[in-house]
């Protein structure tokens, strides 16, 4: 009885208010007597260097990382869930628009201004091949496990990014304006995860569906521009 050990969850978060807003509600839904749950922050997407020729295998890095430090195996993880924000990637590069007058990245539901057209544009070229490698990856760490297999791995997003779909406007809120609606959204749905999950599966921004059905309607037009996540469909097992 002593040897027993949980299994685990992981859910990796971009940043500090996401896991503040998310975290909690995710862990009281998942968390079991069998289940352990950990919340892990890292934007591997936008880490220098990263691209979508090396992305699984930095992941795979940063998943062992955790499983070293937590003294998990691979066969006790039953799932990996990524979370993050799409920040208008797949749009055409016309649509991101100069202003020098800009002193941060300004997005709007139909375009992108920015001082630095090319950089946002490369950005985008550089994130999207990501994001489309890791929703095309269904298991990492093959090569740890003892079956071949992996870990399961799904990513999710919020479009345009955790504020836009959580709160319902798309503007350049401050580090402290994301911190206290985070905790007032946590505090909101704390003991209520149904209640969030009907929040989430809003028809008017949840996209449901096959996951990767899911991904090839954010890749579309402006959509990833535009107030859209598929984090539902983690409740609705599809």
């Amino acid at each position: 009885m002593g040897d027993y050990k949980k299994k685990v969850i992981i859910l990796i978060v971009e940043g500090s208010t996401d896991k503040a807003a998310l975290g909690t509600i995710m862990q009281e839904y998942f968390s079991s007597e069998e289940v352990a749950f950990l919340v892990v922050r890292g934007d591997i997407t936008t880490e220098l260097y990263v691209t979508k020729e090396n992305i699984v295998s930095r992941l795979n890095d940063k998943v062992e990382q955790l499983m070293n430090k937590y003294g998990y195996d691979p066969e006790d993880v039953v799932e990996i869930i990524h979370m993050v924000d799409t920040d208008g990637a797949f749009i055409d590069s016309e649509s991101v628009v100069d202003n020098e007058a800009a002193e941060e990245t300004l997005y709007y539901t139909d375009h992108i201004e920015t001082k630095d057209v090319n950089g946002i544009v490369k950005r985008n070229e550089r994130k999207s091949g990501i994001l489309e490698k890791l929703y095309l990856t269904g298991h990492i760490c093959d090569s740890l496990s003892d079956t071949g297999n992996g870990i399961k791995y799904r990513v999710y997003y919020n479009s345009c990014n955790l504020e836009h779909v959580l709160y319902g406007e798309l503007k350049p809120y401050t580090d402290e304006e994301k911190e206290e609606l985070a905790d007032d959204f946590a505090e909101k749905y704390e003991g209520n995860v149904e209640g969030f999950i009907e929040f989430i599966l809003n028809p008017e921004f949840a996209v449901t569906g096959p996951y990767k059905r899911t991904w090839t309607f954010i890749e579309k037009e402006k959509n990833s521009l535009n107030r859209y996540t598929n984090l539902g469909i983690i409740f609705t097992k599809e």
